[in-house]
């Protein structure tokens, strides 16, 4: 087992200082300070998989190979508890969930809506981060620092945290977390063990005595003081503001666009018409007045109402969001409300969703799987499910409700420059008619609430039914608009309304959005409210500074329009005409056959189908058990190779070969044979090695086994078969001596490793003999 100095120990420590200082800027996007513990859990599993790797004097491939291992048996606890057997052991969905995390988290963290939840596998980035920081820095601290104490060496180490550290800033928000205390205490560690290490190179070098070190690592010191001093004070005057911050989320557009899905104004009167009396969903936790939000609509192309892209939304748009939702930039939010949702007839896309939401659970099985399609946009308080629901979906979720002011307490209150796509082909009626409801109005909300009360006194209501006294056309593009304003009476339902009222309020230069939902009739106390399809409803809402988006209600009441008076025409008697004979045969034509296809689905011959829990079963045992046992089994094929070519040889070098098998047994054990050295040095210093280890009985085979073969390889004579069978039996004989008494673990790592101690000793030989090496040994054996 190799040494490792206590310089080395606490070298390993400053890098794992520098590392947690560094992931600390993860907090902006994960909220909290859970991620800490996949962070510290990384840094564990790779230091110990470094520092293990040095003590058994492991390959560098060996080294990562088992810090892989570690990786994924030991990170289910640290990263994703709820997805392991009992927390702590690994399952196929932990295990899968740590390699998605390392492959795909890095690109969903900077599209998912902070703070960051969902997917479950996202949680892995903060911990396969710091793993990978520290399993590379430690090897670099154990194996290649210490040939050379160089500054410059120990300055490469720094380049992991600083990279870490920079991760940190780019996957993180423009609201940095705690900037100036870590970067100064990252600046002061980095320093002053930069200079210790100057210091410790100078007493290395006998360049002086103890009052030159002294002098030269508090000179070092005080530079570092001035730099740290310097840099607080430049870095509180010339940092960039928040809004100036470079962060990947605000240049990365996420892959979600609201647009795929057809615009839900388009389908209002499909629940007028068609689900008028069907109940959609349940809900409880409403209080009276409240309305269901199911989707803001702030881009208008002449033809439809239509959601805003992710380029063109104010917060960027719809982002994978976890358990916890993030919260309005502008609002002013009030009294809680505690909503349960179970779908019914509802079939589409858009959640119905009641205030500003604040957290969400999707409680049933069905749902919760696809808790990675959901989308939520904190600005207009909606929430998209992309695979849609099914009837019995459910899903919890707790919010806030903004709070709506009084039109006084708005009268010196500005809207809110909130900059939203430029609506396309509006008609100039639309403008003409803003203007003249709003013209003697002072006030922004004067003027808002005048257009609200016109739309609302002079317009009548229909939905088109067959009940309704004049019917009203569907659609709300600019040609229903213009139909809208100059009949003579204004007929329509909510989505023209709002549409006009929202397009009006824009003309005027105020930014507004039209919100579709419900508005169920809810009673004190109530429990649980069937939403039917008639209960839908659209209305307007404009932001105010420092207020939030206000509702408006644009929508008349009024159902009774008043009946234009037209003289009926004068009836005129036509002249009569001979129809001609009926053709029977052309109902017949217009007939065609249909074939109905009634074969059963099932097949009876398909092939027995394996159940999905022994896929799980096997995973979860077949790949940790593969990650253990595979580098064992090519380690012993390369082994049992190795034997083979040894021992098919011939003759003396057959002999050799036991020896220089027997001494690599060893080395795979932990032991410390030297590259040059006849056999009975090496088999002496192996002897003494077991010794101090205790294991000295077990080891007093080597001396007569090297003497032996010794005997063999420079006697001159020709080696008999069955002599190279006792020479190989009496070295296998030893090992398994040795391997019994060095203990279980010890022969567990072994078969791990394979020395190549006896091909680097050969090489080192010819060096030191020359040319010519091989006709010495033979005139040797000859003179014998």
């Amino acid at each position: 087992m190799n040494r490792i100095p206590g310089r080395s120990y606490a070298d390993l420590g400053v890098l794992s200082a520098l590392s947690l200082l560094a992931v600390l800027g993860y907090e902006t996007s994960f909220g909290d300070a859970d991620f800490l513990l996949a962070a510290v859990g990384g840094l564990l599993v790779g230091t110990a998989a470094a520092v293990a790797g040095s003590l058994f004097r492991l390959s560098v491939l060996n080294t990562v190979l088992v810090g892989l291992a570690a990786y994924f048996l030991l990170g289910t606890p640290f990263t994703m508890p709820a997805e392991g057997i009992v927390f702590v052991l690994p399952s196929l969905a932990s295990l899968s969930g740590l390699a998605l995390g390392a492959v795909y988290g890095w690109a969903d963290i900077v599209t998912i809506g902070t703070p960051v939840e969902a997917p479950y596998y996202v949680a892995a980035v903060p911990y396969v981060a710091t793993w990978v920081v520290s399993l590379v820095g430690g090897m670099l601290v154990l194996r290649w620092l210490p040939k050379r104490r160089s500054v410059l060496r120990a300055a490469v180490l720094l380049v992991g945290p600083i990279v870490l550290y920079v991760s940190g800033i780019l996957l993180g928000t423009d609201e940095a977390f705690l900037a100036a205390v870590r970067g100064i205490a990252f600046a002061v560690i980095a320093l002053l063990w930069l200079a210790s290490r100057r210091g410790g190179n100078i007493a290395t070098e006998g360049q002086g005595d103890r009052r030159l070190v002294v002098r030269r690592v508090g000179g070092a010191t005080a530079v570092v003081g001035g730099a740290v001093v310097i840099g607080a004070v430049a870095g509180l005057a010339w940092a960039p503001a928040a809004s100036d911050r470079f962060v990947l989320r605000e240049e990365v557009v996420p892959p979600f666009d609201a647009r795929e899905f057809p615009s839900p104004l388009a389908g209002f009167r499909h629940y007028t018409k068609d689900l008028v009396e069907e109940p959609v969903f349940s809900i409880t936790g409403l209080e009276p007045g409240d309305r269901i939000r199911l989707a803001s609509m702030d881009a208008y192309t002449g033809r439809l109402y239509t959601v805003a892209g992710p380029e063109d939304a104010v917060d960027g748009g719809y982002a994978i969001v976890g358990e916890t939702l993030p919260q309005p930039a502008l609002a002013d939010l009030g009294s809680g409300r505690a909503i349960d949702v179970e779908v019914l007839g509802y079939d589409d896309v858009w959640m119905p969703m009641v205030g500003y939401g604040d957290r969400m659970r999707l409680v049933d099985a069905g749902t919760a799987e696809q808790s990675g399609d959901l989308r939520y946009s904190a600005d207009t308080g909606t929430a998209v499910l992309t695979s849609g629901f099914g009837e019995g979906a459910r899903y919890e979720f707790t919010a806030k409700m903004q709070r709506v002011p009084d039109d006084e307490e708005l009268i010196d209150t500005p809207v809110a420059l909130v900059e939203l796509p430029a609506a396309e082909d509006v008609p100039d009626v639309v403008t003409a008619k803003a203007e003249e409801y709003a013209a003697d109005q002072p006030s922004a909300i004067e003027q808002i609430r005048a257009i609200e009360q016109g739309l609302k006194t002079n317009g009548f209501l229909s939905h088109g039914l067959a009940s309704d006294s004049v019917p009203s056309r569907a659609g709300h593009g600019a040609d229903r608009l213009i139909e809208l304003f100059t009949r003579s009476e204004m007929v329509g339902d909510e989505e023209q309304y709002a549409t006009a009222m929202a397009l009006m309020v824009r003309s005027l230069g105020y930014p507004a959005r039209v919100v579709m939902g419900f508005a169920p009739e809810v009673s004190e106390g109530a429990d649980e409210v069937e939403v039917l399809g008639g209960d839908v409803t659209a209305w307007v809402e404009v932001p105010f500074e420092g207020v939030g988006w206000i509702p408006f209600v644009p929508t008349p009441e009024q159902v009774d329009v008043p009946q234009e008076q037209t003289p009926r025409p004068k009836s005129e008697p036509q002249p009569q005409v001979r129809q001609p004979p009926r053709n029977e045969a052309v109902e017949d034509d217009l007939l065609s056959t249909v074939e109905i296809d009634e074969t059963d689905e099932d097949d009876p011959d398909r092939p027995f189908q394996i159940p999905g829990w022994v896929w799980v079963t096997a995973g979860s045992v077949g790949i940790p058990l593969a990650i253990i046992f595979l580098p064992m089994l090519f380690v012993a094929l390369a082994k049992r190779g190795r034997r083979r070519r040894r021992f098919g040889a011939g003759g003396d070098r057959s002999a050799a070969g036991a020896w220089e098998e027997i001494v690599d047994r060893y080395a795979e054990l932990g032991f410390e044979p030297p590259a040059r050295g006849s056999r009975r040095q090496i088999a002496g210093v192996l002897e003494r090695q077991a010794g101090e280890q205790g294991l000295g009985e077990q080891a007093r085979t080597l001396t007569p086994l090297a003497i032996a073969v010794d005997d063999d390889v420079f006697s001159g004579r020709d080696v008999a078969d069955e002599t190279v069978r006792q020479r190989w039996s009496e070295a296998d004989a030893a090992a398994a001596a040795i391997a019994a008494a060095t203990g279980r673990f010890r022969r567990f790592v072994s078969r791990y490793r394979i020395s190549k101690r006896a091909r680097a000793a050969r090489k080192a030989r010819r060096r030191s003999e020359g040319p010519g090496s091989g006709d010495r040994r033979t005139d040797r054996r000859d003179s014998r």
